[in-house]
């Protein structure tokens, strides 16, 4: 055989055996896509941007969900979006640090409820997330509850992790301090949602004004399904001091990759 039709041949085997070694590689899961809503209607936090630029980072560095962050609610719809706009169906998951009651029309509120209901994708709610849609009340169904005054203001909050089998909190110690201004919660029923996380009511001041519950129950996190998907709320989040506690960020991309399914824990029933 000729040397050089030997030599060009020999390169051409080495070229495909490693074509061939580089298609065998395992291409990398597709990354999750998150739409975060920093829309504001009542209380302005001064947190909101620094929290959803940590949910954004927490996505970059976990190479799990990339997010999209929005201060409107345009992308809140089903309907074809022009220039380029993307819509409920390109995201597995939504999630709100918001307050009041946001530009939402009646069609799009319906959207929301289905894309989570029916689609079966993911809610997250931040801190005053369920400061918003009071004049919404399955708005509220979905979350599991409304705000109802933060008596103690922002504090060392003394925090129960109920349930340290869950992926969202199985990182946590039983107890910890956590400095935050924490919600006393309305229309709220443990048995519609499964607690992860809550005030340690023994280490309380009941003397300040404005407690609520006669019961001394103060949930502070918890997961429930809405038909088909799944919901997370967590109260953290007024300061910037608590994104950026490691543990804390731990929470919230366990949330993101709860909620979307890729992982699974104790919930309550089907509604």
């Amino acid at each position: 055989m000729n040397f050089k039709v030997f030599k060009a041949l020999a390169g051409l085997s080495v070229g495909l055996l490693f074509a061939s070694a580089v298609w065998a590689q395992p291409r990398p899961p597709q990354k999750k896509k998150l739409l975060a809503i920093g829309a504001v209607k009542g209380f302005q936090h001064d947190a909101t941007s620094y929290g959803l630029a940590t949910i954004w980072k927490i996505g970059q560095e976990s190479g799990v969900y990339d997010t999209y962050i929005r201060t409107d609610t345009e992308l809140i719809t089903k309907r074809k979006l022009g220039q380029n706009a993307k819509n409920l169906d390109y995201f597995d998951a939504v999630l709100f640090y918001t307050s009041g009651e946001l530009d939402m029309d009646e069609q799009q509120k319906a959207d929301l409820l289905s894309f989570v209901r029916d689609d079966g994708k993911g809610f997250i709610a931040v801190h005053s997330a369920i400061d918003t849609f009071y004049k919404w009340p399955e708005y509220g169904e979905m979350v599991g509850g409304y705000f109802d005054g933060h008596p103690w203001n922002r504090f060392e909050a003394p925090i129960i992790v109920e349930d340290r089998t869950h992926p969202i909190t199985r990182h946590f110690p039983e107890h910890l301090v956590v400095f935050d201004e924490i919600y006393q919660v309305r229309d709220f029923s443990k048995d519609k949602v499964h607690v992860l996380m809550r005030l340690d009511e023994t280490k309380l001041d009941f003397s300040v004004p404005g407690i609520k519950r006669p019961d001394k129950y103060f949930p502070v996190a918890w997961v429930k399904t809405y038909g088909k998907g799944r919901v997370f709320y967590s109260s953290f989040g007024h300061v910037e001091e608590t994104w950026d506690r490691p543990d804390i960020q731990r929470m919230w991309l366990e949330a993101v990759r709860w909620v979307m399914g890729l992982t699974d824990g104790p919930q309550t029933r089907r509604r």
